[in-house]
């Protein structure tokens, strides 16, 4: 029979695989609609492009190009939210609402975890506003998650995040406030992009195995947060156990074992190792 220490020597040699089959499950689960997988304070669609300039949205083309732009923006449904999306464009290619419907078309292709042709709405969308946060955040946390090493790009997608994360947060630095949204409303929605970005950059840096630089992004996105996501802790306490910060990473599985979802199990069990860990270290 193995020893406690064995076991987790064992447990700590295997986590970062682990981890990974984790993030795996937890897309998975926001495939079938389990809208607590994915970061819980993501907000949905393109809420800052949605919030800007709309008191002059009539002004921005004529009566039926703001009629089908309207039609689209209420349509819940992702499949006609699609169809309406591509016959706007097709119909108005240069139209002054053509980046907030490439943004609409990006969240729905997420929606239906189509990542070809989400990041290519969202780089239409980059291409009409080099700065929209929503398709910087929304592309940074996405191709983390979804991350396979065997594609032939696969380096160059984590780039990208980065890339796209980094630029997100310089844009919140600086961002003014939409005409219609209060103070209140704004630096909430601004911390809602913040969590994203840093724990898009958490997560790139732990796909590259870089757990030092790991650590802070996903602090940042966890630490006084009143809803963390349950993925970042869970990654969190693998980038601290990895650096053989068993105790640290006894209490980010703590946490993420007290979130109810997919990784519920696997972070209550890892605590539990982790916390062995701790115990066969202090006594060396």
């Amino acid at each position: 029979m193995k020893t406690i220490s064995a076991r987790a020597a064992a447990w700590a040699a295997r986590s970062g695989a682990v981890a990974l089959f984790a993030l795996a499950a937890v897309c998975g689960a926001r495939a079938q609609g389990n809208q607590t997988a994915g970061p819980n304070l993501m907000v949905s669609g393109n809420e800052m492009a949605e919030r800007e300039d709309l008191s002059n949205m009539d002004a921005l083309g004529d009566k039926d190009e703001v009629a089908a732009f309207k039609a689209f923006q209420k349509e819940s449904a992702s499949a006609k939210k699609i169809q309406l999306g591509n016959n706007f464009l097709k119909k108005y290619p240069k139209s002054k609402l053509a980046e907030r419907v490439d943004i609409g078309m990006m969240s729905a292709y997420d929606a239906q975890q189509d990542w070809k042709d989400t990041y290519l709405f969202a780089d239409n969308a980059l291409a009409l506003k080099p700065d929209d946060v929503d398709a910087l955040t929304t592309v940074s946390w996405t191709i983390p998650h979804v991350y396979d090493p065997n594609e032939t790009d696969a380096d160059q997608q984590l780039d990208k995040a980065e890339k796209y994360a980094k630029h997100a947060i310089e844009v919140l630095a600086t961002m003014p406030k939409p005409p219609d949204m209060n103070n209140t409303q704004f630096e909430a929605t601004k911390t809602k992009r913040l969590v994203q970005a840093h724990s898009a950059l958490g997560l790139v840096y732990f796909r590259r195995d870089d757990y030092d630089k790991s650590i802070p992004e996903l602090e940042q996105s966890t630490k006084g947060n009143p809803a963390p996501d349950a993925t970042d802790l869970y990654v969190l306490g693998v980038d601290l156990q990895n650096l053989k910060r068993y105790s640290e990473a006894a209490d980010a599985f703590g946490s993420c074992g007290a979130i109810a979802g997919p990784l519920q199990g696997q972070c209550k069990q890892s605590a539990v190792s982790a916390k062995a860990l701790a115990t066969v270290t202090q006594t060396k």
